[in-house]
């Protein structure tokens, strides 16, 4: 006699081309994070003719898709979130359900997301009866725009009476058939920055005159990498990077304003902190030794992602349990994510599900190429099919 999560197995495997059809549909017709009406209605019209016992939409003005569904007995609440927004990117797969939105395209796998998804909570909904407690379905948006949809939706209150999260996000440079989870600090937390420095201008012949804004930035630029060489715990993370440098001018003119820009990555909330405390000590720094006046805004986006260590441990079992995959711990992960403010409203774990294509040929995630294996959706659907009965039956 087979017990609940196998007969969700079966079951599932018998809906993997609706999965794939989903999927190629939400591929073809990308949205940003500002133009997700389409996509919500989507995912809303989905839910018409499923068993679920609520549905929210516009959930905290933002576009986003709330999702209950009551077990046949008392337990707790988990939560389970996809997001569905696309990037500003144009599409260069070469597949037969490209994007057909000029500029956009799903280029880290929130199609895919959204598509297993669906599929498991109508599978789900259909068993209800045979689950404990209550299931809380996130369909956000805004993933890709700091500081991230998730934060809407906290505020609207998605993660009231919520006992645990739980997230996956596809992988295509991880092999398909492999899942992976990590305890405790996983993915980098973020910042942004942007430094306005304003000198004095005049010409290439008379530097005496002026004060040269370039040379000002410039050491700037040099002098913020000892953060992480100098100031920087060698046993921790840190990432600082300037990838905005605007200073054109004339070649023979001195350039009296240069503004840059760049992002701070950092896998503790402490070095976060340091980073941002180091960098206003070289602002102060450039306006005294350089006579510049410099002004610095700084702006945390994304938190470090923190799993649960007990929580994942019960996840890493029911995946090894389920015998559908291999199941290995992750190393830690350099992108931030915005499930991170989830795992600090309530105690969780985000984990990765295999997707590179069978071919071998992989292409980084926000890469104009990215292509996930469809194989790896019918895994996701049984992967969280498992954490949701370790929790919910």
């Amino acid at each position: 006699m087979m017990n609940l999560l196998d007969r969700l197995k079966e079951k599932l495997a018998e809906k993997e081309g609706r999965m794939i059809e989903i999927r190629r549909y939400l591929h073809q017709h990308p949205e940003l994070s500002f133009h997700e009406e389409n996509t919500a209605h989507y995912i809303a019209e989905f839910y018409q003719d499923v068993p679920i016992d609520a549905i929210e939409t516009n959930y905290g003005g933002q576009r986003g898709v709330v999702v209950t569904i009551k077990g046949g007995q008392p337990g707790e609440t988990i939560a389970i979130r996809a997001d569905f927004d696309a990037l500003p990117i144009t599409e260069e797969t070469g597949l037969p359900f490209a994007s057909q939105n000029p500029g956009v395209m799903h280029a880290c796998g929130h199609d895919g997301h959204t598509a297993y998804m669906l599929i498991l909570v109508e599978t789900l909904a259909e068993m209800k009866d045979q689950l404990k407690g209550t299931i809380r379905v996130i369909h956000q948006p805004a993933e890709e725009v700091p500081p991230g949809g998730a934060l809407g939706m906290i505020q609207a209150g998605v993660m009231e009476d919520v006992d645990a999260v739980f997230g996956i996000h596809l992988m295509a440079n991880v092999e398909t058939g492999k899942i992976l989870y990590r305890p405790g600090n996983t993915q980098t937390g973020r910042a942004y920055f942007k430094l306005e420095i304003q000198g004095k201008g005049g010409h290439g012949s008379s530097p005496h005159t002026a004060n040269d804004a370039i040379v000002a930035a410039s050491s700037f630029v040099m002098n913020i990498q000892t953060i992480v060489s100098r100031r920087v715990n060698p046993f921790d993370t840190a990432v600082v990077t300037v990838g905005s440098f605007d200073g054109k001018g004339s070649f023979n003119v001195i350039k009296d304003a240069v503004t840059l820009e760049g992002d701070v990555r950092s896998m503790s909330e402490e070095t976060r902190l340091l980073v941002e405390e180091e960098m206003h000590h070289f602002v102060a720094g450039l306006e005294a030794g350089y006579g510049v006046q410099a002004e610095l805004t700084y702006s945390h986006d994304y938190p470090v992602l923190y799993n649960d260590p007990e929580i994942t441990e019960a996840v890493k079992q029911a995946l090894v349990e389920a015998e559908i995959a291999e199941i290995l711990e992750a190393e830690p992960q350099p992108p931030s994510e915005d499930f991170a403010y989830y795992l600090k409203e309530k105690p969780g774990s985000f984990f990765y599900v295999g997707a590179k294509p069978s071919n071998g040929k992989d292409y980084p995630h926000h890469h104009p190429k990215f292509v996930i294996n469809e194989d790896s959706l019918l895994l996701s659907a049984k992967a969280m099919a498992a954490v949701v009965t370790r929790f919910c039956s």
